[in-house]
C-alpha cells in the first residue's frame, strides 16, 4: 500500500506545476500494483483546515468557497482508500510518543497509521519522518 501524507494528498487535489506532474506520473506507475491511501488523520487535518477557514471567516460571500472547498474534499477522500487509526495505529502510536522523536501530534500518528499497515509513506517532510524508526518515506514530488 501506498500511503499519502498530507502534503502529497493535497498536492494531488491540486496537481499544478512540475511537482504535481511529478508525483501523479509515479502514482500512476506505481497504483497497478499497489493500492493508494491517505489516512483518517490526513482527512481530519485537511477537515479542520477548512472548517478553520469557515469559523474564521465573516462574509458570508467568501464562506461559499470554504464550505465548496470542504464539500469537494469529501468527495475528493472517496477516491483513496482511507487507512483507519485502529488499535493496532494507537499502540503504534502511543510507543513512538513515548519515543520522544520530536514530530508533532499528527505526524506521529499518521507514521503510526503507515507503520501498523506496512505501507510506503509520501511526504515531502522526509527529515521529519526519517526520524521513525521502521517507517518507509519517499518523496515522489520533488
Amino acid at each position: 500500500m501506498i500511503h499519502l501524507d498530507t502534503d502529497h494528498a493535497t498536492l494531488l487535489k491540486y496537481p499544478g506545476g512540475d511537482r504535481g506532474e511529478r508525483l501523479v506520473g509515479r502514482l500512476r506507475a506505481a497504483s497497478a500494483a499497489e493500492g493508494i491511501a491517505v489516512s483518517i488523520i490526513t482527512v481530519e487535518g485537511q477537515m479542520r483546515g477548512w472548517l478553520a477557514a469557515i469559523a474564521k471567516e465573516r462574509k458570508a460571500s467568501i464562506q461559499v468557497i470554504d464550505y465548496r472547498e470542504l464539500g469537494e474534499l469529501s468527495n475528493y477522500s472517496r477516491a483513496f482508500t482511507i487507512a483507519p487509526f485502529d488499535d493496532a495505529a494507537a499502540g503504534r502510536f502511543e510507543s513512538l510518543r513515548t519515543a520522544r522523536l520530536r514530530l508533532g501530534t499528527m505526524g506521529l500518528k499518521i507514521a503510526a497509521v503507515a507503520l501498523a499497515q506496512g505501507s510506503l509513506l509520501l511526504s515531502a517532510n522526509g527529515s521529519d519522518f526519517e526520524r521513525v524508526p521502521g517507517l518507509r518515506v519517499e518523496n515522489w514530488a520533488d
